[in-house]
């Protein structure tokens, strides 16, 4: 049976104080991020900073953004594509405080 050309995915994670690669395109596909939300799951503020990781260069799409306690941020105003290999990564100001979850596609 032939692999799908197109396969959608949800990724979901726990931030850490680490700046953690929370996915990385396959080798091979490219993805389309459709959504990334990062809640904070905790009364105070937490600090966020997500980026696209290329080729040893980091790209923030936000960084040090304040997310109020029982609050949401989505960090793209779009689409991101990221290419075979690259990483989208995300750490917050305290563990156990936010939490993503990101809707993709993966094409071949």
């Amino acid at each position: 049976m032939a692999s799908p050309i197109n396969t959608f995915k949800t990724v979901t994670a726990n931030l850490t104080t680490t700046s953690t690669a929370i996915y990385t395109a396959p080798s091979n596909a490219d993805t389309i991020v459709l959504m990334a939300q990062i809640s904070n799951i905790t009364t105070g503020n937490a600090n966020i900073t997500a980026a696209y990781y290329s080729s040893g260069v980091s790209t923030e799409l936000v960084k040090d953004f304040t997310i109020p306690g029982n609050d949401a941020l989505s960090v793209l105003t779009g689409k991101l594509v990221i290419e075979d290999g690259k990483s989208f990564y995300a750490s917050c100001s305290a563990n156990s405080t936010c939490k993503i979850v990101m809707s993709i596609l993966e094409t071949q």
